[in-house]
């Protein structure tokens, strides 16, 4: 199988080489440790602002290339249609000459009619033999035309006046059908009109009968009140009466001390009686100044009692303090030792340190001296 070499486009081939560039540019760019970037790259932002620029550049560069097109166009559309006016205003002139030299009208056959020349041209061939194509004799052109004109106007006289006649009676019927209508309506209007006169004298007497009614329905309801009023006043006269003539208002001991059996003493009624007997009183008395006594044993009792919790109190306060000094001692004695124990190994720890370095400089075994701390420190 043999290879064959096809010729290859210039185009192609830079278009490949310049792809191949490309590519070993961004691998060496992405490859680049130096060059690579963590957060945000600014020669790429950079380029993509000026790629944007000069994308809208060339958008407005086409704005205005197509600007200028649309432009030609309308200029080239706006001369199509002056030179179309034109050739149509040549055409129509041409048209015009044409008529004017090669189709008058007076070298027509009915330039009679057309140019108002009646009875310049006869007709020489009789109106039978004429077609329906001839265009020589048209309707009302006749020789008995004017005759059939008259007869026409008078018939169109005739019932013109027939018309005329017709709608004045139908106006006059009409104007009598609206008199009798107006003259039904003026007679149903006084009729309402008594019918509303009657109504309203009606209810101007069942007015004058309700206003009636109800005065004296008023006035027997005020005579009610007017007595239930005297009999209210004379049930009140005669319960302050009996009140004030009362056992209660009179206080009578008599009357407020009730009998009760089973040897106890007498009940005293308080709604009978509200005064009070020199023993009751002295009781009374006795009663309060027992109380008075009592409360003041509590007051003492209890200030007694306050007093004995605030000794007591006290004391526990300075057997808390005596107890925290205590403790404060402690504290700072066993701080006291714990310092010194550690005093004591940071010495034998740089001992063991010197020794260890000399064993590491000179090479000297010093087992008996490593037992001798291991031993110690146990």
């Amino acid at each position: 199988m043999y290879k064959v070499d096809l010729p290859v486009d210039q185009s192609v081939e830079k278009a490949v080489d310049r792809r191949r560039s490309a590519e070993i540019t961004r691998k060496a760019r992405i490859f680049n440790t130096r060059l690579r970037v963590m957060g945000i790259d600014i020669d790429a932002l950079n380029q993509q602002v000026q790629e944007k620029k000069h994308h809208q550049s060339m958008e407005r560069q086409r704005d205005r290339a197509f600007d200028k097109l649309r432009k030609y166009h309308d200029d080239v559309l706006l001369q199509q249609d002056i030179d179309e006016r034109e050739k149509r205003g040549a055409v129509q002139t041409d048209l015009t000459h044409y008529w004017a030299t090669h189709q008058r009208v007076e070298d027509s056959r009915d330039a009679d009619l057309k140019c108002g020349l009646k009875g310049a041209f006869r007709i020489t061939i009789p109106e039978g033999e004429l077609g329906p194509a001839s265009m020589q004799v048209f309707q009302g052109e006749g020789m008995e035309e004017e005759q059939k004109r008259r007869e026409q106007m008078k018939r169109t006289e005739r019932d013109l006046r027939a018309q005329k006649e017709d709608n004045e009676r139908r106006r006059m019927g009409d104007k009598r059908r609206e008199t009798l209508v107006s003259k039904e309506l003026v007679l149903q209007d006084l009729r309402g009109v008594r019918l509303c006169a009657v109504e309203e004298e009606c209810k101007k007497a069942a007015c004058i009968a309700l206003d009636n009614y109800n005065q004296a329905l008023a006035a027997e309801q005020a005579e009610k009140r007017r007595e239930r009023h005297r009999r209210e006043e004379r049930e009140n006269l005669a319960e302050i009466m009996h009140t004030m003539t009362s056992d209660m208002m009179t206080e009578c001991a008599e009357a407020a001390e009730g009998e009760v059996r089973g040897g106890r003493p007498p009940r005293v009624l308080i709604d009978k009686w509200k005064g009070m007997s020199p023993e009751q009183l002295s009781a009374i008395h006795r009663e309060r100044e027992k109380q008075r006594l009592e409360r003041q044993r509590q007051r003492d009792a209890e200030k007694a009692q306050n007093a004995a919790w605030g000794l007591q109190l006290l004391k526990l306060s300075r057997a808390a303090e005596e107890e925290e000094r205590r403790e404060a001692e402690l504290r700072r004695e066993r701080r006291i030792q714990t310092d010194r124990y550690n005093m004591q190994l940071a010495r034998e720890q740089q001992a063991y340190q010197e020794e260890l370095n000399k064993v590491l400089y000179t090479n000297k075994p010093t087992k008996d001296y490593f037992s001798q701390f291991n031993t110690s420190s146990r």
